[in-house]
């Protein structure tokens, strides 16, 4: 018989463990770079392919474009303005409705109410658009219409709600109050996340400093999920610029340029316009369509980057207090 292998020597083990986390991390390290190089490919090649396939209609001559006889840039930008002016609506309806939802779930509703009120507002997020359009066309479009007649009537002196009323309801303060409606648990979920983080120990300052409730959240609660709010609402901003199902169902749409919220001509949106003409597009249309996703893509791309901006100065002068 053979003796047993003498026992490894504490520095022969050491060395083991740290040739394996040193494997460990190499691994890691290649798979997360392999990642993100995979994000920044697909977003190349997302990049290139419209680049490409919208330089025969940004280079056509004038009156090529279905709905208008201009150059194609006549042609995206009421599309262009109907998407940021339907999104802005209704970031500026949801944002103050998602933050007070936020705080009420995470400072001030009891446990046994937070939880399932948190629970449902998570629930919101997964009902697909479709359904929230078919919510939008029959529920809420015909009940506006009264609120429109007499916002025509009553405060038509104001360009917003200047007349006439639309007799459907079918109108871009309508498609906002849809897209605030299916931005609001996002908005919601990601504040409420933050506003739990705020340090105890912040909070029980200002306590102690002799701050109300309200007093000690408007002093630590919200300085400190500033850049978060921030971050959520640019996140709503995304899906609402987007959205299409919804706003193609309920928004009635025209080549136009508006400011005006309650008539029944309306400018459209980008994505819902590529959703109702490339069915029966051909040629330079189609062209004409990519172009103006590739418009699209620049409008997000532009909005996520100046967020980014904005909460990093943010967190800057946060490390320099």
């Amino acid at each position: 018989m053979t003796a047993p292998a003498p026992d490894q020597t504490p520095a022969a083990l050491s060395g083991q463990i740290e040739a394996v986390q040193r494997r460990g991390d190499r691994v890691f390290s290649r798979i997360a770079v392999g990642a993100g190089t995979a994000i920044l490919v697909a977003l190349a090649a997302v990049a290139v392919f419209l680049i490409a396939q919208s330089m025969p209609a940004i280079w056509a001559s004038e009156g090529s474009f279905r709905g208008t006889d201009g150059t194609f840039w006549d042609y995206v930008a009421p599309l262009a303005f109907g998407t940021v002016w339907a999104a802005a609506l209704a970031l500026l309806m949801a944002v103050p409705l998602a933050v007070g939802i936020a705080l009420f779930i995470s400072h001030y509703a009891p446990r046994r109410l937070a939880q399932p009120l948190g629970y449902i507002i998570d629930l919101l997020a997964a009902v697909p658009s479709v359904v929230y359009g078919l919510w939008g066309i029959t529920v809420l479009a015909p009940a506006t219409v009264p609120l429109y007649e007499w916002l025509a009537e009553n405060a038509g002196w104001f360009p917003l709600f200047a007349g006439p009323a639309s007799g459907t309801g079918r109108t871009v303060l309508t498609v906002a109050i849809v897209l605030a409606v299916m931005v609001l648990p996002i908005i919601t979920a990601l504040c409420r996340e933050v506003f739990v983080q705020t340090p105890t120990l912040h909070q029980e300052a200002a306590y102690a400093l002799g701050a109300t409730w309200w007093e000690m959240v408007r002093m630590t609660v919200f300085p400190y999920a500033r850049s978060g709010i921030i971050s959520a609402s640019m996140l709503g901003l995304g899906r609402a610029l987007g959205e299409t199902m919804a706003v193609a169902m309920v928004l009635s749409p025209s080549a136009i340029i508006s400011f005006a919220v309650i008539q029944s001509e309306n400018p459209s949106t980008i994505a819902a316009n590529i959703a109702l003409n490339f069915p029966e597009s051909a040629g330079i249309q189609v062209n004409a369509l990519i172009a103006t996703g590739l418009v699209l893509f620049v409008i997000t791309l532009v909005v996520n980057s100046v967020a980014r901006w904005i909460v990093s100065r943010h967190e800057r002068s946060l490390e320099s207090r």
